[in-house]
């Protein structure tokens, strides 16, 4: 039985990435933060597979190791490391624990999942990944910066990381979606800015497109035609360009 593990599954792309696997008949191991969690393993749920939630925060040691408990004693055969926190406003006004979180989480805790993960796929000499970036990490994030940044690492992270297991049957692969319709935007405080009030790829497609990616082996996706152009774009446009544009979609409509 093939068995996948889906950080941030509790909402969003996550939620409906571990859909996708359990569409496919994978055991689950589904961890979030969040509690709710527990719910969305119940609703997966069917004769032949088993679905087991997991409560942790990965941007600590302790919730790392809550979830490699549970896994290390069973070999994993697709990581989808998709958990992530967002984070909005002006650098300068964010606030400096804020900002550890998100480091915490998007860089310090999944780059530890994923190297833990890989290290096993390695004496098995197969697996396959899937990291959720961001065309964030493309461009400048003005209004974004932190969040931007961690993103810039994951894709780079990810290729990388590609290249080095390319003489094995281990693949890793790189979702680089857009602004999405989730949750994303309320719990990073950037619902009140133009990229928070417009239309956003629904999250369904976006996982379909990226579980598809990963059983392919494909070096990586980016969904929807605008932000493909966008991706495009990011290789050309200098730098100072891209952060003004981000900067209009991103700042909040009331800051000065």
């Amino acid at each position: 039985m093939t068995l996948a593990v889906i950080t941030g599954a509790s909402t969003g792309i996550g939620l409906e990435l571990a859909r996708c696997a359990a569409e496919d008949g994978c055991d689950l191991i589904l961890c979030a933060s969040e509690a709710e969690v527990e719910e969305v393993a119940r609703s997966l749920e069917r004769p032949g597979i088993t679905v087991t939630a997991v409560v942790a925060d990965l941007a600590t040691a302790e919730g790392l190791d809550r979830l490699w408990e549970v896994m290390s004693g069973r070999e994993v055969d697709y990581l989808m490391a998709n958990a992530g926190r967002g984070l909005g406003h002006a650098f300068l006004e964010q606030d400096l624990d804020d900002i550890r979180k998100v480091i915490a989480l998007n860089v310090t805790g999944t780059t530890q999942l994923l190297h833990r993960t890989l290290r096993k796929m390695r004496l098995r000499g197969e697996g396959r990944i899937l990291i959720t970036g961001s065309i964030a990490g493309l461009m400048p994030g003005s209004y974004q910066a932190v969040y931007n940044a961690t993103k810039a690492y994951l894709d780079t992270l990810s290729w990388a990381i590609r290249n080095e297991v390319n003489d094995t049957q281990i693949t890793v692969t790189c979702l680089m979606p857009g602004p999405t319709e989730t949750e994303f935007f309320a719990r990073a405080d950037m619902e009140e800015t133009p990229v928070g009030k417009a239309d956003k790829d629904d999250p369904a497609m976006v996982a379909r497109s990226g579980y598809k990616a990963m059983l392919a082996g494909s070096s990586g996706v980016t969904t929807g035609f605008m932000n493909k152009v966008q991706a495009a774009l990011s290789g050309v446009v200098p730098d100072s360009v891209l952060a003004a544009l981000h900067r209009r979609m991103a700042k909040p409509e009331d800051a000065a």
